[in-house]
């Protein structure tokens, strides 16, 4: 029997992921340039609350993960600049959605946060010709408090028999 660590399983469902949520961000514009809310804790599960918020930039064609959680949610916003392709994988055995795909292109052309559970393994990739922004608000913290903990990450990309793959 194959299971989920098996290079031969390559097959996943393609379709929504249970718990992850997509929001569409929205640009209010002056003449002063935009403003945009990234969350609102009367719009999230306390679970989802963050503890902090980073940035990071990444350059044209770069791939970061696959990786996954055992405990933090990430509260991505990608609102640009630049524009990316995101793919998740629902690696949760208990999930409805155990073993299902979804792919969603973000960015300056399509503002959305999105909510990714523990367990729902992710990578995105900047598909634009310029640095892109992606700011990320998780539930945990890095290393958790005064960076004592282990790093809370699975990370696939360092498999090269991963079945988490961005190409389709």
């Amino acid at each position: 029997m194959q299971t989920k660590t098996d290079p031969a399983v390559s097959e996943f469902t393609r379709g929504k992921i249970r718990d992850v949520v997509v929001k569409d961000l929205r640009k209010y514009v002056d003449e002063r340039g935009w403003l945009a809310e990234l969350f609102r804790h009367d719009e999230l599960e306390e679970e989802f609350y963050p503890r902090m918020t980073y940035i990071s930039t990444t350059l044209p064609g770069v791939l970061r993960g696959p990786h996954e959680h055992a405990d933090q949610a990430d509260l991505f916003c990608f609102i640009g600049p630049s524009n990316f392709k995101l793919r998740l994988w629902d690696n949760r055995p208990d999930s409805e959605t155990y073993m299902y795909v979804m792919t969603l292109f973000v960015g300056e052309d399509n503002p959305k946060s999105v909510l990714v559970p523990k367990g729902v393994a992710h990578a995105y990739r900047n598909v634009g010709h310029t640095s892109g922004v992606v700011i990320n608000c998780p539930n945990r913290l890095f290393m958790g408090e005064n960076r004592r903990e282990e790093i809370d990450e699975i990370r696939h990309e360092d498999d090269p028999r991963t079945i988490f793959r961005m190409e389709d």
